[in-house]
């Protein structure tokens, strides 16, 4: 049977009363709606956001946790004729003052005619708002009370989603996708993953991640299946749960980046898994960071005996830019890994991301744009029908991704081998950790507030030896100053491999304007040319 491509909203016509969402609760406890009701309320909640003011094509930033609010709110303001934005909540950060920065970012690049917020999120909210001359935020709750639906959708907007790119504070732009390019990035997804209604789909991912709200929440939605939703805490506190739910439902499909499958590693043991089966799990997507082929082992090592099957690990690529997915691991055919042509042992065995989805094309290029031959590492660009149409302001980038001309070139660097695309990380300066990006500049930044000074330090990023590192690199530093600079890395690149660089005077490589020549220096790095002394410190 054949996968149909659907428009976004042709649940809510066709919604079925059998199957729905169900989301975690207190202990193990799942509160169950279904897609007739959910659809009922989108369309409730379509009126009463036109009620609030929405019109054609005006922006509603949604500031709520994975909830039937949440999927009322985002596919109420595609049917109120609106573009939702997803904002992540307060509960995503664990500092007020870092949340305001990164919010407030968000909030005045999307400049929302409404805010739609849970209500332990209003006050945060409303501060903001505030300070940047928005509309007050609504709580969900009070903004449907006693609204009628709408009897069909209004006319789509130009635009079906505002969604933001990885990024630390100041650093996320905001890409607009049309409708089409959703739709055929989310029907490329399904066709991929074979995605039909008899397969239950699993999430813990935050719906202000594009993993989590298009990966995971969208397909679930837009496909109808049953659908399990849980919170990043949910996952955190248990991830047995996670496991055992997955096993009592028979839940074919599951999502999460590099470190989730890490965590079950650390969290689960053998003996927790008695009486647990995973047969039925035909796929689980593994994006949005670098992923660690030994993790892959181990995870087989130990859902293995109770009916995992290896070839369900389906490493991905993709991006904001390209709504979401860009490759992905073809079913049945099982993950490898591969070196680039030329390797001396910097990069390390790289897991594959598949091969390019239906109506996208991958090309792996030089500095001058020419194609690279297979092996031979480049930049990953980008070409196809669900690409963004174009970032809503002008604003630089930190990431070094362009997007322009029906072309994506995602300052990513990679190589293809018989077309599967394996992703070595970022070209510059960035690197994930736990899915969001970390910046040089940022911490480079945060060093120089210490007294720190600049001209006399740079921030390295990247994969050495196959590890995520972090280098800082001192120009004839002063005492105390890799004793300030330690911590500010450690709390920023969690687990990454941490060097310190002590060069002479001169030795740090920098513009004619002083800013660091970062890759300049990194390349210097890896192939033992960095003067000076490099050591790896003791832990903090």
């Amino acid at each position: 049977m054949s996968i149909p491509d659907r428009a976004l909203l042709d649940w809510v016509e066709e919604a079925p009363t059998d199957r729905g969402l169900h989301f975690a609760g207190p202990g193990d406890s799942w509160e169950y709606h279904s897609y007739a009701e959910l659809a009922e309320l989108v369309l409730r909640t379509a009126e009463a956001l036109r009620g609030a003011g929405v019109r054609d094509g005006e922006v509603v930033a949604i500031v709520q946790r994975s909830s039937p609010g949440f999927v009322a709110t985002f596919f109420g303001a595609i049917a109120a004729g609106g573009t939702p934005c997803s904002i992540p909540p307060p509960f995503a950060f664990q500092r007020g003052a870092e949340y305001a920065a990164h919010a407030g970012h968000l909030l005045a690049t999307a400049r929302p005619a409404v805010v739609v917020c849970d209500q332990e999120a209003q006050q945060t909210v409303a501060a903001l708002t505030e300070g940047l001359g928005l509309p007050g935020p609504l709580v969900f709750d009070a903004l449907v009370e006693g609204v009628r639906p709408a009897p069909r959708p209004y006319p789509a907007a130009e635009f079906a989603l505002l969604q933001f790119t990885s990024g630390s504070s100041g650093a996320s732009r905001g890409v607009l996708v049309s409708h089409a390019a959703l739709r055929a990035n989310v029907t490329a997804m399904r066709r991929w993953l074979g995605w039909r209604p008899e397969y239950p789909g699993i999430t813990w991912l935050p719906v202000h991640h594009d993993m989590g709200l298009l990966g995971c929440m969208v397909n679930i939605v837009t496909t109808g299946c049953d659908g399990w939703m849980m919170q990043p805490e949910d996952f955190i506190r248990s991830p047995l749960r996670y496991l055992r739910c997955i096993s009592d439902n028979k839940v074919g499909l599951a999502a999460m980046p590099n470190f989730g499958l890490a965590y079950i590693l650390r969290r689960v043991r053998p003996a927790d898994l008695e009486g647990l089966r995973f047969d039925a799990v035909r796929s689980v997507i593994l994006g949005a960071e670098r992923i660690d082929e030994q993790v892959l082992t181990r995870f087989e090592a130990l859902l293995g005996p109770h009916g995992f099957d290896r070839r369900a690990l389906l490493p991905a690529y993709g991006g904001a830019e390209a709504t979401l997915a860009v490759t992905g691991l073809p079913l049945d055919e099982g993950w490898t890994s591969a070196v680039p042509e030329g390797d001396t042992g910097d990069a390390g065995r790289v897991v594959g991301c598949g091969r390019p989805l239906e109506g996208v094309s991958v090309s792996v290029q030089d500095d001058e744009g020419r194609p690279v031959p297979d092996g031979v590492v480049g930049e990953v660009v980008v070409r196809g029908a669900s690409l963004a149409t174009r970032y809503i302001d002008d604003s630089a980038s930190l990431s070094g991704t362009e997007l322009a001309g029906g072309e994506l070139r995602t300052g990513d660097a990679g190589f293809l081998d018989d077309g599967q695309l394996y992703v070595l990380g970022r070209l510059g300066d960035g690197l994930k950790v736990r899915g969001r990006m970390v910046f040089a500049e940022s911490l480079e930044a945060r060093l120089h507030e210490l007294g720190i000074l600049q001209r006399r330090v740079a921030v390295l990023l990247g994969h050495h030896q196959g590890l995520p590192t972090g280098v800082v690199v001192l120009e004839k530093p002063d005492a105390d100053w890799v004793e300030r600079a330690l911590p500010v890395l450690t709390e920023a690149l969690g687990d990454a491999e941490l060097l310190v660089a002590r060069v002479p005077r001169g030795g740090l490589a920098v513009t004619s304007s002083g800013k660091p020549r970062r890759r300049v220096m990194w390349k210097a790095l890896t192939e033992g040319r960095l003067t000076g002394e490099v050591h790896r410190p003791a832990p903090v």
